[in-house]
């Protein structure tokens, strides 16, 4: 068992590995010129202005979070539309054959089902007013 992940281990070792030498590298052989200028803080290319411990309104969180929730929406989308071959198969599918048996429209209500919960998710903030679209 522990054979199957020996590849995974090397990757990460030696990912890790380049990661530390390249920090080296630029640590010890990087330039060193600290000025007044570049140790001055700087925003997004304008002049930092008030206190940085400003509170955000809920709002900004609100869509923050709604966003999170409707942007995962297209991650769940991609592996289904890979699979849709095989959830629609009623028999055994093979990639150079195809489906042997007939085909059900199991994955296409599935994916029916998950987009209408996501549809009432996003009528029921709309009607709330959360996002505000009008």
């Amino acid at each position: 068992m522990a054979v199957t992940y020996t590849p995974v281990l090397i990757a990460l070792l030696l990912g890790v590995l380049i990661g530390l030498m390249f920090m080296g590298f630029a640590i010890f052989m990087g330039p060193k010129h600290e000025t007044a200028e570049k140790l001055a803080p700087f925003e997004c290319g304008s002049e930092p202005i008030g206190s940085p411990r400003v509170r955000f309104s809920v709002k900004f969180y609100q869509v923050a979070i709604l966003f999170l929730v409707f942007d995962i929406e297209t991650a769940f989308l991609y592996p289904w539309a890979v699979l849709y071959r095989k959830l629609s198969c009623a028999g055994t599918y093979t990639a150079l054959a195809g489906c042997s048996g007939g085909i059900t429209f199991f994955g296409f209500t599935e994916m029916l089902v998950f987009l209408s919960v996501l549809l009432v998710a996003l009528a029921y903030v709309w009607r709330k007013k959360a996002i505000g679209w009008g």
